[in-house]
């Protein structure tokens, strides 16, 4: 499993890099690129193009969107002060033709690059909710051989967490809003958060949006300061 990864989708006028430079980040880029009148492409290097930082709640979102749940979603993304307007909606109801908005950027993609798309994107979700919610020490070569094998054994990535507090859990309420393989996100009241579904103990509806009781483990919910 690679920790960075990096996508182009390229036109005749305007482009964009989809990246992540590592899968402990919660979070991964869209720069967009237009070909200036002269056919020279903008440059990130001149501080020319423009991009987004995406949130874990925010490719949730556009993950929505890519899986046909809605046609569109659309925010107003801040950073540094400064407002833009984002937006990703389908063409039309046939779900061919995605188009992505940013600012006075626009990007079509077909449909084969849309899959992709969302391929990447459910892949970066997927590996962020293990490795950007979890504390890890500098050993990269366990995390290497954690990365290869596929597994979630708390000593290859050496989660700081006390053996002796592994067993002990909480019960709170909260419901559903999203889910991946792995992980679901529940809003507890007033705040959203990902929780690994080995650190839920009991059983629990996967219906969205509907208030239950979770039976989770209290070193994640001590992290998250959820419990004290």
């Amino acid at each position: 499993m690679a920790n960075s990864h990096s996508k182009s989708f390229f036109g005749q006028n305007t482009g964009i890099i989809v990246s992540s430079s590592s899968s402990s980040d919660p979070f991964m880029f869209i720069h967009f690129f237009k070909k200036k009148p002269n056919g020279i492409w903008e440059k990130p290097s001149s501080s020319e193009g423009k991009a987004i930082k995406l949130s874990l709640e925010e490719i949730v979102m556009i993950l929505r969107v890519l899986n046909y749940e809605t046609n569109k979603w659309q925010c107003q993304h801040i950073f540094k002060g400064k407002e833009t307007s984002v937006s990703f909606n389908w063409e039309d109801v046939n779900h061919e033709v995605l188009w992505i908005n940013v600012g006075n950027y626009s990007k079509r993609l077909n449909f084969a690059q849309t899959e992709i798309f969302r391929l990447l994107l459910t892949h970066f979700l997927d590996e962020k909710i293990v490795y950007s919610t979890f504390q890890k020490k500098g050993n990269t070569d366990r995390i290497k051989k954690c990365n290869q094998n596929n597994q979630f054994q708390s000593d290859e990535i050496n989660v700081q967490v006390d053996d002796q507090n592994l067993n002990d859990t909480s019960n709170l309420y909260g419901s559903i809003v999203g889910e991946t393989e792995k992980a679901v996100l529940i809003d507890f009241t007033n705040k959203e958060e990902w929780i690994p579904k080995s650190a839920i103990s009991n059983q629990y509806l996967t219906k969205k949006n509907v208030k239950q009781k979770f039976l989770i483990n209290n070193w994640i919910l001590k992290k998250l300061e959820l419990i004290i």
